[in-house]
């Protein structure tokens, strides 16, 4: 059954693209802007290396410790995530894919369900043995304990003695394939959704950014959202400059009172 408005229309489905622009005003450094802790640390790049992680124990310690230190770990949501929360609870949210694995999204209460992390999430880890699933908050708590933390699953079939594999973030790091479905669902969803949102990504990092041209190719109007320019800027039908943390409400607001 379609959702319609009080005018009996149907109401409007937004997808909504996020980028780390979104995440800035909550505290949070983006990773590649003029700024960006990749861009005047380069090195710091090494910490989501998977080979490295995979193969050297000072890495993954090392990877661990400024992954908890980080103010990705600590973050809050901030205005504009809480407005995602409203456009959806407005019946008017198809999707949110997020370039961010900072989980704020769902800190702030957007459903999983409408939540597709196209680069991982920090709030989840796994074994990379037997893929058993741990909250990432629960390895950070014991980390000054075990800093290159282990499996601690008990295996049945090895006589209960504990897996000991490699624990990870599901951060999608350097060298790993993106999360299955990801991108394919995200596709699908802006090409089929009535507006797609641009929210705080500078599109320069593939596949990911792929997603505007194929919504622009579907005839799915555009918003581009960002305080500098992006190569995708032509395929927009709406350009906003401002600030996102009040721009970004601003914008869910008009369009849920156009919705009623």
């Amino acid at each position: 059954m379609t959702d319609t408005t009080a005018a009996g229309t149907p109401m409007k489905k937004i997808m909504v693209f996020t980028g780390a622009g979104i995440s800035t005003s909550a505290g949070i450094p983006d990773f590649r802007g003029p700024d960006g802790v990749w861009t005047k640390h380069p090195d710091q790049m090494q910490v989501y290396d998977i080979d490295a992680f995979l193969s050297d124990k000072e890495a993954r310690e090392y990877s661990w410790r400024w992954q908890k230190e980080s103010p990705v770990w600590n973050a809050k949501p901030g205005a504009a995530h809480y407005a995602l929360v409203d456009l959806e609870k407005a019946g008017l949210l198809s999707l949110i894919a997020t370039q961010n694995f900072d989980a704020l999204h769902e800190k702030a209460g957007n459903s999983p369900d409408k939540i597709v992390n196209l680069h991982g999430t920090i709030g989840t880890s796994h074994c990379l043995t037997c893929h058993a699933r741990y909250d990432t908050a629960d390895i950070m708590a014991k980390l000054d304990e075990e800093p290159d933390p282990h499996c601690h699953r008990k295996l049945p079939y090895s006589g209960n003695m504990p897996c000991n594999g490699l624990l990870k973030t599901d951060v999608v790091y350097f060298g790993e394939m993106l999360p299955e479905g990801a991108m394919e669902r995200s596709i699908r969803a802006a090409q089929q959704a009535d507006e797609l949102w641009v929210v705080g990504s500078t599109l320069e990092v593939f596949p990911a950014a792929s997603i505007v041209p194929a919504a622009a190719q579907a005839g799915t109007p555009i918003t581009i959202m960002n305080m500098g320019r992006t190569q995708y800027d032509s395929l927009a039908d709406r350009l906003i400059h401002d600030d996102i943390a009040t721009a970004l409400p601003a914008l869910v607001e008009e369009t849920i009172a156009a919705n009623k």
